[in-house]
């Protein structure tokens, strides 16, 4: 008798434990997952007023801090001169000449145009990661790493959806 005693009291506290890990998993996931845009910035719009300026998909990106899928984006072949903006507000971000491969899936610069991003840090996956985010509108762009090239070491990895490019 003793023994199916323990085997219900271990199962219980198992089976309790997963209940508590599930509700706080909602809590947890969205522990620092607020977009930049609950900050103030030059360049502000309604919510209303970036649903209609934007695509569906460049909304979900720059206003919720979506993450496009990897591979995707003509911009992570784009090779000419010129300078990444803002798809949503025109900001120049990036130059080409800091552009590279990082055969990650997603357009990758080893820096960013004086003042033109933020940063912030971003929990929404469980640990700290470097939120980048348009100095101009807030829009998220994506996370810098530190596995990048000479002379920064820094990876910009950013979502195409969240640029457009200005050949020069």
């Amino acid at each position: 008798m003793t023994d199916i005693r323990q085997d219900f009291v271990s199962h219980r506290r198992t089976f309790l434990g997963m209940i508590g890990l599930g509700a706080a998993m909602p809590m947890l996931a969205a522990c620092g997952s607020a977009p930049a845009q609950a900050k103030s910035f030059p360049i502000t719009r309604s919510d209303a007023q970036w649903r209609k300026r934007l695509t569906r998909e460049e909304y979900r990106i720059l206003r919720k801090a979506g993450t496009e899928r990897a591979f995707t984006s003509p911009l992570d072949k784009e090779k000419r001169k010129g300078t990444f903006v803002c798809a949503g507000c025109g900001n120049k971000l990036y130059s080409s000449a800091t552009k590279y491969d990082s055969k990650t899936g997603w357009p990758s610069f080893w820096k960013a145009l004086p003042g033109a991003v933020g940063t912030s840090t971003d929990y929404k996956i469980g640990y700290p990661r470097t939120e980048v985010h348009c100095a101009d509108c807030g829009g998220h762009l994506g996370h810098i790493f530190g596995d990048g090239p000479k002379p920064t070491g820094k990876r910009h990895c950013i979502n195409g959806v969240a640029m457009d490019f200005i050949p020069a």
